[in-house]
């Protein structure tokens, strides 16, 4: 049966220029360099200039993403962007993102799933490829999840970083088998009574503030190796493959302990688990693309690979997605 998929054809990313070690970070919060990586693998993270907005890091990854995929922003019709740090409350950051790349007019418009927003907008970005409303798509991931901290709280300001990363889609006819280059299958999830588990105390409906981020570690990792477990059995389960063809496992970039946790619950070989959170950080929405691209430009993945990715953030949301490059 032939079907229209939605194939990956280009990735890119961008990281802001200043980076903050944790030896750094312990010159003005109480913690150390073995107390960060021994909990979470986290060695440094980007962090963003003070003029320098989300878009301008989403811009630069879409840039890149489309010199990869051979594109300009004359042939994007489609943008969406994955963010929980937008410029401002309107308009979407996609819109200011397709006035900066100089893209014409068409469809743009933000997605707000925290950490799982990337799996999320591929998602919705799947649904208009595969109808025939895009044919040339841009998703981005992009955060400056700095902005939310409380650096008085070593507990999560240590875990968070900037960046950007994206995605460039296109309609590929495929025959409906797991062969097929593209999208093969999602699972996509929520469950608002954890929103207490992960959080910001801010907002232009409660205080008419920005607010901190607040976390109950302890209980987010519980819930996250569940159920990121959970989500890529479904998506594989979805897309009619099983765990041991995956190639490449390209989890968010969280925490390695969750990384670690979910691959030992699944038996997933650790040689195919791409890990890049211990030189950006937790960077939310954009951490997939950010390990993704990482990972294509070294050379470990390669087109025709078969590949799964996952993230879990507030909401609680999660979800994940398979497709072969």
């Amino acid at each position: 049966m032939s079907l229209i998929r939605t194939a990956v054809t280009g990735v890119g990313s961008f990281l802001p220029e200043t980076i903050v070690t944790n030896e750094e970070l312990s010159k003005t919060v109480d913690t150390s360099d073995e107390w960060i990586v021994e909990r979470t693998g986290i060695r440094q993270r980007h962090r963003a200039a003070d003029d320098q907005p989300t878009s301008d890091l989403a811009v630069e990854a879409a840039r890149r993403a489309l010199a990869d995929a051979g594109k300009t922003a004359a042939d994007v019709d489609l943008i969406i962007v994955a963010t929980t740090t937008p410029d401002s409350t309107f308009p979407a950051t996609a819109a200011l993102v397709q006035s900066k790349l100089c893209a014409p007019v068409g469809i743009a418009f933000d997605v707000q799933a925290v950490c799982s927003g990337f799996v999320y907008a591929l998602s919705v970005a799947d649904g208009f490829i595969s109808r025939g409303n895009a044919k040339c798509a841009l998703v981005i991931g992009a955060e400056e999840m700095t902005r939310l901290m409380d650096w008085s709280d070593r507990t999560t300001c240590v875990l968070f970083g900037d960046g950007a990363g994206a995605f460039v889609l296109e309609p590929r006819e495929g025959a409906g088998t797991k062969e097929d280059q593209g999208v093969l299958g999602f699972a996509l999830r929520c469950d608002g009574s954890k929103s207490e588990l992960l959080y910001v105390d801010g907002g232009p409906a409660t205080t008419g503030t920005v607010g901190h981020l607040r976390m109950i570690g302890n209980q987010v990792f519980r819930h996250a190796v569940v159920n990121i477990s959970e989500a890529i059995v479904a998506a594989t389960e979805a897309s009619g493959i099983t765990i041991p063809e995956i190639d490449w496992f390209v989890p968010h970039q969280a925490n390695q302990r969750i990384i670690r946790g979910v691959g030992e619950r699944l038996g997933l070989d650790e040689n195919r688990v791409v890990s890049t959170v211990d030189m950006h950080a937790n960077t939310s929405a954009a951490s997939i693309p950010l390990a993704m691209d990482t990972a294509i430009k070294d050379g470990r993945i390669k087109r025709g690979d078969l590949i799964v990715i996952e993230a879990m953030g507030g909401g609680l949301t999660w979800g994940a997605c398979a497709f072969r490059l």
